[in-house]
C-alpha cells in the first residue's frame, strides 16, 4: 500500500508540471505571441485627448486590432499602465503585433505620429474647418467656433472678413492630437512667417496691405484656377483698374456673393445682386477673401506683369487662358465671342 501511495506522487507532480506548462504556454502565448490583426502595414490608432485605459481597450476591440481583451487588461494592470498615464495621439499599429509590444508601445507614448494637414479650395471657414478637422483630433465645431468668435480676429490683427486670409493652403506636418487653437496659433505663425520684410515692402509699394494683397489674390486665382503662369497678367490688370479707380467687375466675386457656386455663367441677374463682395456694383476690393489664395497667387500680386491691360474675357476656344485687351471695343469683340462659343455649347447658366 505504501508503494502504491508512493508511485502516484511522482504522476501527480508530473501532472501538476504539465498543467503549469499548459498555462504558462497559454500566457506566454497570449501576452507575447502575435495578437493585433492590422490587415494591412502600419494601420493607424487614434487615442483622443482625455480617454482611459478602458476606452483605449474598447477602440481597440471596436476597430479589430484585438480580440482578447482580458489578457489585454490584466497586462495592463500588471505594466501599470492605468488612467492618467493615456497619451493621446496616432498609434502605428503594426501586423503581429504582440499585447506586450502593444502595451508597451502604448505606455512610452508613441502616439506622437505626425500627420499631413492639406487644405485648398477652400472658400469658407466652415469649409476650411471641415477639411481640417479630417486630419487632426480637433471637430469642425470646435474650429469653427473658434474662428468665429467675436474676440478672435483681432487677436492676430484682422476682422471677420479677412481673417481667412491667415490660413495660407500648403502641406503642413503637425501632431494628430492638435486641438482648435493649436491650429490656428500654428497657422498664426506660418503666415507670420511667409511675410517676410520682401513680402511686406512689396506690398507698400503697391499701395496695398498684406490683408488686401490676399484678398486681390484670391480673385486672381479664381480667376486663372489652372495657369499658374497667367495669374501675374491678371493680378497687373485689377491693379490697373484699381489704379484707374475702375470697379473690379470680376465674375467670381458675383458667384461669391450670390453663394451659389454652381454657377457655370454669370447672367444680368446675378449682376445686379446686392452684396459687398459683387464688384459690379461695389467700387474697390470686396471685404475679405473668396477663397484661400495659394502662396503662388499672392506672389502674382506682388509680383505683377508690367501692362496696361484693363479688361479680359475667357477665351472662345475654352482652352482656359484669357483673351486681355487695353480697350472697350477689343473687349466687346472678345467677349462676343465667348458668349457665342458658350450658347454654341449650349452652356446658359
Amino acid at each position: 500500500m505504501a508503494k502504491s501511495k508512493a508511485f502516484r506522487l511522482p504522476l501527480l507532480a508530473i501532472l501538476l508540471a504539465l498543467i503549469a506548462g499548459v498555462v504558462g504556454y497559454y500566457f506566454y502565448r497570449n501576452i507575447f505571441g502575435p495578437a493585433v490583426e492590422s490587415w494591412k502595414e502600419g494601420r493607424p490608432f487614434y487615442v483622443r485627448t482625455g480617454w482611459n485605459t478602458e476606452e483605449v481597450v474598447l477602440a481597440l476591440e471596436k476597430k479589430k486590432f484585438i480580440h482578447d481583451t482580458k489578457t489585454l487588461r490584466w497586462l495592463m494592470e500588471q505594466k501599470n499602465y492605468k488612467d492618467g498615464m493615456v497619451v493621446p495621439g496616432k498609434y502605428i499599429l503594426e501586423d503581429k503585433m504582440s499585447l506586450n509590444e502593444l502595451v508597451n508601445h502604448l505606455r512610452a507614448g508613441y502616439g506622437e505620429e505626425s500627420v499631413k494637414l492639406i487644405f485648398n479650395n477652400v472658400r469658407t471657414l466652415g469649409e476650411l474647418a471641415g477639411r481640417v478637422s479630417a486630419s487632426i483630433e480637433a471637430d469642425s465645431i470646435s474650429i469653427i467656433q473658434r474662428l468665429k468668435a467675436p474676440d478672435f480676429p483681432a487677436k492676430y490683427g484682422f476682422n471677420q472678413q479677412t481673417i481667412i486670409g491667415m490660413f495660407l493652403p500648403d502641406t503642413y506636418l503637425v501632431e494628430w492630437d492638435t486641438d482648435a487653437d493649436e491650429f490656428i496659433d500654428r497657422m498664426a505663425s506660418e503666415y507670420k512667417k511667409f511675410w517676410t520684410s520682401d513680402r511686406q515692402n512689396r506690398a507698400s509699394a503697391l499701395g496695398l496691405t498684406q490683408s488686401e494683397v490676399t484678398t486681390l489674390a484670391s480673385i486672381v486665382q479664381a480667376e486663372q484656377q489652372f495657369y499658374v503662369s497667367e495669374r501675374p497678367t491678371i493680378a497687373r490688370l485689377y491693379l490697373n483698374r484699381l489704379k484707374k479707380g475702375m470697379r473690379l467687375q470680376s465674375d467670381p466675386t458675383v458667384i461669391y456673393a450670390v453663394g451659389d457656386f454652381q454657377i457655370n455663367r454669370v447672367l444680368t441677374k446675378h449682376l445686379s445682386f446686392v452684396n459687398p463682395y459683387n464688384t459690379y456694383i461695389y467700387a474697390g476690393l470686396p471685404p475679405g477673401p473668396i477663397n484661400l489664395p495659394q502662396k503662388t497667387s499672392i506672389d502674382a500680386v506682388l509680383n505683377p506683369d508690367d501692362n496696361n491691360y484693363i479688361y479680359m474675357c475667357a477665351k472662345a476656344d475654352f482652352s482656359g487662358y484669357h483673351a486681355f485687351a487695353k480697350s472697350l471695343d477689343e473687349h466687346n469683340r472678345n467677349a462676343y465671342a465667348f458668349r457665342k462659343a458658350l450658347n454654341d455649347r449650349k452652356i446658359f447658366q
